[in-house]
């Protein structure tokens, strides 16, 4: 039976692919993969990449799930943000590979990364929870606030914005675009640098940078779930 994520470990270098049918969308199974997965990097002390499959990283939340009633998307939701909050907080970096389409949760994931390359192409990047009826949630306001330049993250939260791969460079979504081919290639030599950090330096940095990030995310997890969103 395969999994929603694969992982691999290669020369200090984990990394996890998604692989949920055609979006990639992010149900338990893959968040309880995710994590799976991170447990076995950070045992290896390896630098991660998380990617996707070609043309998508992830069109966000299972909607089977989150259409199954407020209970169901409350409970879903407090599973993703866990995981974001886990990857923010992460003790070795953490690059996502975007291979294409990063959207809602998908984009939450580049916002919850170290470093993040996307790729040419037309491809759209953005949260798009409001146009598909969901309040957003205050773990995605939080990270958004964090993590995107101020008008991005009023255009992207309130008005669901889609970007393409450079307008999501200088939204704050992304750090670098590269031709699609150069994807991976890119990600591992930017692994390989990554690996020569001191990784407990960069562990202690990441959390005190973070700090404050990571406690306010703890007290919107707890409200998210008194919270419904759809």
């Amino acid at each position: 039976m395969s999994t929603p994520v694969s992982y691999s470990l290669d020369d200090g270098i984990a990394t996890l692919t998604l692989n949920n049918g055609k979006v990639n969308a992010f149900s338990h199974e893959l968040i309880a993969a995710f994590n799976q997965a991170l447990d076995q990097a950070e045992q290896a002390a390896a630098v991660v990449i998380v990617t996707g499959q070609p043309g998508i990283l992830s069109g966000g939340y299972d909607l089977k799930v989150m259409m199954a009633g407020p209970q169901a998307a409350i409970d879903l939701v407090a599973a993703g943000s866990t995981l974001a909050r886990r990857m923010l907080s992460h003790p070795q970096p953490i690059i996502v590979a975007c291979p294409g389409h990063a959207v809602a949760k998908g984009a939450f994931v580049l916002l919850s990364a170290d470093y993040r390359i996307g790729v040419d192409g037309p491809f759209s990047i953005g949260l798009n929870e409001v146009k598909i009826g969901m309040t957003m949630h205050h773990v995605g306001i939080t990270i958004a606030r964090d993590r995107l330049t101020k008008p991005a993250f009023q255009r992207s939260v309130i008005n669901a914005e889609m970007f393409t791969p450079q307008a999501a460079l200088a939204a704050g979504f992304l750090d670098q675009v590269v031709a699609p081919e150069q994807l991976m290639s890119t990600a591992l030599d930017l692994a390989q640098q990554l690996k020569k950090l001191n990784m407990n330096a960069h562990k202690n940095t990441k959390l005190k940078v973070r700090k404050d990030l990571l406690e306010t995310l703890d007290a919107a997890i707890a409200l998210d779930k008194t919270i419904s969103l759809m």
